[in-house]
């Protein structure tokens, strides 16, 4: 876990320094710079040295499998502010025309993978997630091919159409229901770890 965190730290500090940069100029890297190092000690006081010498795998395992939970649940909110306020619809269209328009596609086939690992190994990650992640992403993949001009996609396409909002609303509650039970089990494993070593 030492080793991961000092990687996304670094990674963090780095994006500071560029940002910094590119806003300010030289000026800003040095500024970027000691926010950077200043981060990196609090992150190391609040993070880094609780978790020192403590085995945290099933930890580091649920923080791998938790990241693209959250970003999905990013691009959901996207999609839901999309049809409200420009500038979420400008970010939407960008994540559309990156994955050449198989956006929904792409995610509901990442979650019906995601959801297999748990239901095979449910030794980190409980198997009842892995059927939500399932369902959801059964629910993604039908959305991502509504534009498609099919049989079988006419006998649910109105569906999408008419409760797409309600359904993105839903995917989001499942999506954030999973991603916070397994923090929670996170934080408990990693308290009860700390407690076993005093």
């Amino acid at each position: 876990m030492s080793k991961m965190l000092d990687v996304v730290m670094a990674g963090v500090i780095s994006g500071i320094v560029a940002l910094t940069t590119t806003q300010m100029g030289i000026g800003g890297t040095v500024i970027g710079a000691a926010l950077g190092a200043m981060l990196y000690q609090v992150m190391s006081h609040f993070i880094k040295e609780p978790l020192e010498g403590v085995n945290t795998r099933k930890i580091e395992t649920k923080i791998v499998y938790v990241f693209p939970l959250i970003v999905i649940v990013a691009v959901e909110l996207i999609y839901l502010f999309s049809s409200v306020y420009w500038k979420p619809d400008q970010i939407f269209h960008y994540l559309e025309s990156a994955t050449d328009g198989t956006l929904f596609r792409t995610i509901g086939l990442g979650l019906l993978i995601m959801g297999i690992y748990p239901i095979i190994q449910s030794e980190n990650i409980k198997r009842s997630y892995g059927y939500i992640i399932l369902s959801v992403g059964i629910v993604k993949l039908l959305n991502g091919f509504v534009d498609m001009h099919s049989p079988f996609v006419k006998l649910y396409a109105n569906l999408f159409a008419d409760f797409g909002l309600v359904i993105s609303l839903a995917v989001i509650a499942a999506l954030s229901y999973v991603i916070l039970s397994i923090v929670q089990e996170s934080i408990v494993i990693s308290r009860e770890k700390d407690s076993n070593t005093h």
